[in-house]
């Protein structure tokens, strides 16, 4: 239950289940954003805001489905006329026991019955035949795309809450789409806090790269966010509070300072903002100090969000996936895909109470889990397919567990 915000209080206050956890990301989330209006190329990552209809049949008319000849009724066929290309203009109409060249995509001219394959067929005086004279004419219809095959004009062709792919983008303009409704992407602020990191080079003088940055615009792209910039701020109250209570994003996202330590200064931030606590701390391992709140609202009365993420790099995925990735999906107003499952390879030791987020590969065997599995780490995760959800006290091989995809792969 959300609750204005007085402070971290571990002993309180006890940890979210990981589940539970994800479920109020999903609630904060509330309605999707807006519908807006995207050309084709502007779409790609959001999600439909309206069904997609077309607006022609498909195929627009009958089609080739093969290069060859169109033939009218039984052979043999006597030749008549120029061959017909895709893109060509109505042909004369063929009448019975005629044939005319026709390549793959172009229209059927009227009276054809049926096309007769380029590799199945010989010419000889004017005169088109069957290589196989035991195969006779083909049946009506053979090679041909009927107009309307795959669908009609005004059809719904995919639901609200499509994601928009390339895949989708090729539907969308077979069908005669120029622009798409789509839901706005949530906008997001990524704020890498923390004195001890470096932006390049080899870590030095007790300071470590930062991987946060880099790592986390590419994902929240794929999650359907549109990243609005990335700052390092250091640690310092004045300065975290002034990037938090300025930003314009819809979500903003900070890495490190969620736990309790002397420069931790992001609770007291939130405190001092009067943010509404939706998540604090969640019972996963790696990643459990993680927290979700709803900030004041932004000048133009829009709705603003906080995603504190850990500052170890595997903790900051666990927390991704559990708080960031539902939130912005759900604001993106994408479909929620259906849970995944999958056995274990080999058995894996849990936490006593907490689950276990683990990265893992996913085989023809389940799901393998990998090691390099450290909060601090990395090669896991970037080796991983996903990451097995392990339960409180571990699970032997064969157990079936939640298995979730990382963006992109």
């Amino acid at each position: 239950m959300s609750r204005r915000y007085s402070g971290r209080c571990p002993d309180l206050c006890p940890d979210l289940g990981w589940e539970e956890a994800r479920a109020a990301a999903l609630r904060s989330a509330g309605e999707p954003l807006p519908a807006v209006t995207r050309t084709l190329s502007d779409a790609p990552g959001h999600a439909l805001a309206a069904p997609l209809g077309a607006l022609c049949d498909l195929p627009p008319f009958d089609t080739s489905a093969m290069d060859g000849w169109a033939v009218a009724g039984t052979g043999p066929w006597r030749l008549d006329g120029d061959g017909v290309l895709a893109g060509a203009v109505r042909a004369a109409p063929l009448g019975p026991g005629t044939a005319r060249p026709v390549a793959t995509g172009a229209r059927i001219p009227a009276g054809a019955t049926a096309v007769l394959r380029t590799e199945h067929a010989e010419v000889h005086e004017g005169v088109l035949r069957h290589r196989d004279p035991d195969a006779g004419t083909p049946p009506a219809g053979r090679d041909i795309r009927p107009r309307g095959q795959e669908c009609r004009a005004g059809e719904a062709l995919l639901p609200v809450g499509t994601t928009v792919t390339p895949a989708v983008l090729g539907l969308a303009a077979a069908a005669g789409r120029d622009h798409l409704s789509v839901h706005r992407r949530p906008s997001v602020e990524l704020l890498v806090l923390g004195d001890e990191l470096l932006d390049h080079g080899v870590p030095r003088g007790g300071r470590v790269r930062d991987a946060l940055g880099p790592l986390l615009p590419p994902w929240l792209d794929l999650c359907g966010a549109a990243t609005t910039g990335v700052r390092r701020v250091g640690d310092d109250f004045a300065l975290l509070r002034e990037a938090v209570r300025r930003s314009p994003a819809d979500v903003v996202v900070t890495t490190g300072s969620t736990a309790a330590g002397p420069v931790d200064f992001l609770h007291d931030v939130l405190r001092d903002e009067g943010a509404v606590l939706t998540v604090d701390s969640v019972a996963v391992r790696p990643g459990h100090p993680m927290l979700l709140a709803e900030l004041p609202p932004a000048a133009d009365g829009r709705a603003r969000r906080l995603v504190g993420l850990p500052g170890n790099p595997l903790a900051a995925a666990a927390g991704a996936v559990t708080l960031l990735h539902p939130l912005l999906r759900r604001l993106g107003g994408h479909t929620g895909p259906n849970p995944l499952h999958l056995p274990l390879a080999a058995g894996v030791s849990g936490h006593p109470h907490d689950t276990r987020l683990l990265p893992a590969l996913r085989t023809d065997e389940g799901a393998v889990p990998l090691p390099f599995d450290g909060p601090a780490m990395l090669r896991g995760l970037a080796l991983a397919d996903g990451l097995a959800v392990v339960p409180p006290g571990g699970a032997p091989a064969g157990a079936r567990v939640r298995f979730l995809g990382l963006p992109g792969r």
